[in-house]
């Protein structure tokens, strides 16, 4: 029955995956979004590309800005990100702890290692600096709390699948067996079901970035510089984002100063009819902050607890 279950899986996930993979080219999205859409929909399948169709894709020529502005959509692309920089960091955690056999306790912090570290340090940090003036260190202090967060709440939610059910089925401890790749792609998915809650706080709180319209973005730059009576320029393209790609964030707010060290909240797209002063209004108090990341440790926490008693 799992067997006939997988292989019906891993058929559509194919199908998915080059559809996405070729399909996203043609969207004006950011090249970090772009990648973690496909990355999700190699491990996520049908699943993943129904999240690409409805949330991301535009039905029409030029209406991505606006297709993508609702916030659960906003929402959607900050859980996306945080999936699948993390997601893939933790997988391949578990991956690398099966072949060493380093026992679960070190291999859930292989796991947190990874996963954190890169979901941070690249596909967070690295990939969007042209949002802190391109820094690569103040990039690296403005996302540090909105992706610790939303890491736990993540990890917390695959653990919840992949330890029991792995438990049950002894060869899918094996990275070579491909349930070991079932269940991960089902504890994925299952983070990220517990990782939108939380994202959904960050990104109205304007903690953490949702979809940005690249192409719409780098018109209205070029508007303004003709208003100015500046010459056009192609913009953005010197800073090079997401395994090589190039992107145009040079139009979002550098300048904009970043309460309390986190992500940036002038996007393209994001938060419409939210005025400066509706930001100030929805920024989150040192409290709330701490408040919600002791949440999220809890969280975490709670489900490592729950597995332990299986």
């Amino acid at each position: 029955m799992l067997a006939g279950a997988m292989s019906i899986w891993f058929i559509l996930t194919a199908i998915s995956f080059v559809f996405v993979a070729w399909d996203i080219r043609q969207t004006p999205e950011s090249p970090v979004l772009k990648w973690a859409f496909v990355i999700l929909t190699a491990f996520t399948g049908p699943v993943g590309a129904f999240f690409y169709v409805l949330g991301c894709r535009e039905p029409l020529a030029g209406t991505h800005q606006t297709y993508v502005s609702s916030t659960w959509k906003q929402v959607l692309g900050s859980t996306m990100h945080c999936a699948a920089g993390d997601g893939l960091g933790i997988i391949a955690g578990a991956a690398i702890a099966s072949v060493l056999s380093i026992g679960e306790g070190k291999g859930l912090i292989l796991e947190y290692a990874l996963g954190f570290g890169f979901g941070w340090g690249y596909f967070q940090a690295y990939a969007m600096r042209s949002m802190a003036g391109g820094s690569y260190l103040r990039s690296l202090q403005m996302t540090f709390i909105p992706e610790l967060f939303s890491m736990n709440v993540l990890m917390g939610g695959m653990q919840l699948v992949a330890r029991p059910w792995i438990k049950q089925i002894p060869a899918a401890n094996d990275p070579l067996d491909v349930s070991f790749w079932f269940i991960m792609s089902m504890a994925l998915l299952t983070g990220i079901v517990c990782a939108y809650p939380m994202n959904w706080w960050l990104v109205t709180r304007h903690l953490k970035h949702g979809m940005i319209t690249v192409a719409a973005a780098t018109a209205s730059a070029r508007a303004t510089k003709a208003e100015a009576g500046e010459p056009a320029q192609h913009h953005g393209h010197g800073n090079a984002q997401g395994a090589g790609h190039e992107s145009s964030h040079s139009n979002h707010s550098h300048d904009q100063p970043m309460a309390k060290g986190h992500q940036a909240s002038a996007h393209v797209g994001q938060h419409r009819g939210h005025s400066s002063s509706s930001q100030d209004s929805n920024s989150p108090s040192q409290a709330s902050i701490v408040g919600v990341g002791v949440m999220s440790f809890a969280f975490l926490w709670i489900s490592l607890a729950l597995i332990a008693q299986m």
